[in-house]
């Protein structure tokens, strides 16, 4: 059952996926003439913090509003050293649209936060108290709600409260944004949740904004689910599963007489590049039958084996993030104050270095032993979100879309130790507390039952070879960005 969506302004489309219905606006530059009317009562849209999401939902949103009455205007703290990045993408005070963050929350009628997630729970408060009654509060992932949820705190009642969260990190937004100046429907899709709506016009705003950041099509989801997904996945495949993963298969290949450039290759260039290239044009299934009779008996034997030790560590993750342990562990590390440090002077990490400034694209290997195990993890944490309730678009969205058409890419430029040293400190700390857990569960189960000869459970397989999935995949794929994002310094 879909859940209710309504709006004056944009048309909802409902889709079926894997026999569930599902509603979403088709985005797209043909309705930036929409914008003004849908964002009725916004005179100004603060974007507060100059992260990940910030300058790319900033500029996006200046860009799809030139020529209306609508400001975007950017607040950071005084004396931020993110100042000087603003202006120079075009934010300064002389014109208005840069200033200090308090007093562009108190002015703006719609007010977007992408500060982090430590400064979202140590600021919460003062935040809300500097809104105006009727503003809108705007949220890019659900962290604050689920550290809300920790320490018994509410949204004040007098203001909307609305996500718009794109399912890719923000360079990803805009670099597609851009390429969407050329060909109409390229962007990152998004997801919106409505949790508060006092003026019959939050949802509404919730589309423009999703429309404005050049999002193709708009998914619905409710910011609860958002948040389980967002903290949950990015532990799981999106980022501390695959740093795991390469891991453990960089090591293997070496014991197994690979050199390390070698191995590096068969693992971590071959997730990165054209393994995740089948998935997001093709799908999972074509992955696994690109492989001859040999290619998919190593395919299958290393899914067998390791999808119920991925499975493990997941169960685990998803009860940390919905218990709360996970957010708790956040915010202790924030008042630590300690340095995280890097993780990528290690070995492996420099010999991938090598292996991308030395990069054939077309001579990467597509290792069918990699693939299994990958795509093992990918589909233990699809059936972990549907068993938990997640919708079908969420689950694609957090458990492959986002992964292969977002970060590995970036990933496969940069490295998956770049992602994991830059990302967000939320899942920075998260990927690398539980990286080595996929790492070792992997090594110490999958690996050593695959090398004992153990018998694996067939069914496994059989279950992935008529997974629902699939057709669900297939519908969402029609709805990816219409081109691949373009990736340079």
């Amino acid at each position: 059952m879909a859940l209710e969506l309504f709006t004056r302004e944009f048309d909802i489309e409902t889709i079926n996926l894997s026999g569930n219905d599902e509603h979403i606006v088709r985005g797209g530059r043909n309705l930036f003439d929409k914008l003004p009317k849908a964002l009725e009562g916004i005179e100004q849209i603060g974007v507060i913090g100059w992260g990940s999401q910030g300058p790319a939902q900033a500029q996006n949103l200046r860009d799809s509003l030139e020529n209306t009455e609508i400001k975007v205007k950017v607040g950071l703290r005084e004396g931020s050293g993110s100042m000087d990045q603003a202006r120079e993408a075009g934010f300064t005070e002389e014109t208005g649209t840069l200033g200090e963050m308090y007093n562009v929350i108190s002015e703006s009628d719609l007010v977007l936060l992408l500060i982090s997630d430590a400064a979202l729970a140590d600021n919460y408060g003062r935040i809300f108290s500097s809104l105006k009654p009727g503003a809108t509060l705007g949220l890019s992932h659900g962290f604050l709600l689920g550290y809300m949820e920790t320490v018994g705190a509410k949204f004040p009642n007098q203001i909307n409260v609305i996500a718009v969260c794109p399912k890719g990190m923000g360079p990803s937004v805009r670099r597609l944004y851009e390429q969407g100046k050329e060909v109409n429907g390229a962007g990152i899709n998004a997801s919106i949740a409505i949790e508060q709506d006092v003026n019959d016009r939050a949802t509404d705003y919730a589309i423009a904004w999703s429309i404005a950041l050049g999002a193709p099509s708009t998914f619905q989801t409710t910011l609860q689910s958002e948040y389980l997904s967002d903290i949950f996945g990015e532990r799981g495949i999106l980022l501390g599963a695959v740093h795991g993963i390469v891991e453990c298969l960089y090591r293997r290949f070496i014991e197994q007489g690979q050199s390390e450039h070698e191995a590096f290759n068969q693992s971590c260039e071959s997730i990165t590049g054209p393994i995740s290239n089948v998935i997001s044009h093709s799908g999972m299934l074509a992955l696994y039958e690109s492989f001859d009779e040999e290619g998919k008996d190593e395919f299958r034997k290393a899914y067998c084996a390791s999808y119920n030790p991925a499975l493990e560590i997941l169960l685990e993750i998803y009860d940390d993030v919905a218990n709360g342990n996970e957010i708790r562990s956040v915010i202790a590390a924030s008042k630590r104050k300690f340095p995280i440090g890097k993780i990528d002077g290690t070995r492996m990490w420099d010999i991938g270095k090598e292996v991308r400034a030395k990069r054939v694209e077309e001579d990467i290997p597509v290792n069918a032993f990699t693939a299994g195990v990958y795509v093992a993890t990918m589909m233990a944490q699809v059936d972990l979100l549907i068993e938990k309730g997640h919708s079908f678009s969420e689950v694609a969205n957090e458990s492959v879309i986002e992964a292969v058409d977002s970060l590995n890419p970036y990933m496969h430029f940069k490295g998956v130790s770049h992602m994991i040293d830059n990302c967000s400190t939320t899942a920075r700390l998260g990927a690398r507390k539980w990286a080595p857990r996929f790492d070792y569960n992997l090594t110490q189960q999958a690996f050593v039952a695959i090398d004992n000869g153990e018998t694996l459970d067939e069914g496994i397989f059989a279950a992935f070879l008529e997974h629902e999935i699939h057709p669900a995949l297939t519908t969402c794929a029609e709805l990816r960005p219409s081109v691949d994002i373009s990736l340079s310094e």
